[in-house]
């Protein structure tokens, strides 16, 4: 293989990843929002929690029970964190990682910056 034709595959090989890791920005920019929005009411039904007065007073379970929008969202947050969340938010990262673990057996190298 010529010098040419060895320029044309990496060509070839960089507007297939740019276009792969395009695919996926809007899919990662909704999981990203959905976690940050579920975080945001797990951490705002934990303050609201955290300063009732009753909660100090009555067990766990009841204190639960009394504020149900922090045991929702809790519940929805570690859903989403079993459900792989946390995988799918960094997704393009992790294809850009692992390509470049590829590409420096090579001596080759490849950068996530936008151009």
């Amino acid at each position: 293989m010529n010098s040419l034709e060895q320029a044309e595959d990496l060509k070839a090989f960089e507007r297939r990843l740019t276009e792969y890791i395009h695919c996926l920005q809007p899919a990662t920019g909704r999981w990203r929002m959905l976690l940050i929005v579920v975080s945001v009411c797990t951490a705002t039904g934990a303050w609201n929690w955290l300063i009732d007065p009753e909660t100090q007073k009555v067990s766990f379970f009841t204190s639960l029970w009394n504020h149900p929008f922090f045991t929702i969202s809790c519940i929805t947050l570690i859903g989403l964190f079993f459900a792989g969340i946390h995988k799918r938010v960094v997704a393009p990262s992790i294809i850009a990682a692992r390509c470049r673990t590829v590409l420096a057996e090579y001596n080759m190298s490849c950068d996530d910056m936008k151009s």
